[in-house]
């Protein structure tokens, strides 16, 4: 690990006219102004993953494709990782799903974070799905959440989030507890 840990907040949803990078803007501006941490904003879209399409299991770490090797080459170079998800059908999106099973040893002991947004919900069923998959592989995952139910009656009209004061509380206890585990 560097001096400086870096956390790398990645934007899980890929879908046009998603609220995903909005979401993970804030949570960036927020992590950024903590100033315990680098902050590294990947964006599953950008990175733009085809279905998982490697031979080799991912903890052979015998990867065949170049989007595979940059991939790797990505996450192994964060201390710690905070998915901005959303919840689709109940679940956990598929986007993410697929960029985590590319890899193993690359998410092994890094503290999970996870900000989650959605409707009603908040997006807590597809948080509490990742966390299922973060520990089976191995990563340490955070029991807390920060959670943004109704996320769309918190953008302002200049297309900003306008953040609950739960929110922040939230966010702030999440940035704590990853400084605690890393």
């Amino acid at each position: 690990m560097a001096d400086t840990p870096l956390i790398q907040i990645i934007i899980g949803s890929t879908r046009p006219g998603r609220i995903g990078r909005t979401v993970a803007e804030w949570f960036t501006a927020h992590a950024e102004a903590d100033e315990r941490f680098d902050i590294e904003l990947i964006d599953l879209g950008e990175v733009n993953l085809p279905m998982l399409d490697e031979p080799n299991h991912p903890r052979k770490r015998r990867y065949t494709q170049e989007h595979t090797k940059r991939w790797s080459e990505t996450i192994d170079r964060g201390d710690a990782v905070v998915w901005v998800i959303p919840e689709y059908n109940y679940a956990l999106n598929s986007a993410t799903k697929n960029a985590i099973d590319y890899l193993f040893h690359e998410w092994a002991g890094k503290p999970l974070g996870v900000v989650s947004y959605g409707g009603v919900s908040g997006g807590l069923r597809a948080a509490q799905q990742l966390k299922q998959v973060g520990s089976s592989l191995w990563m340490k995952t955070m029991p807390d959440i920060v959670m943004i139910p109704n996320v769309h009656s918190l953008v302002d009209d200049d297309g900003a989030l306008q953040p609950t004061e739960i929110m922040d509380t939230s966010a702030a206890a999440l940035l704590d507890a990853i400084a605690e585990r890393l």
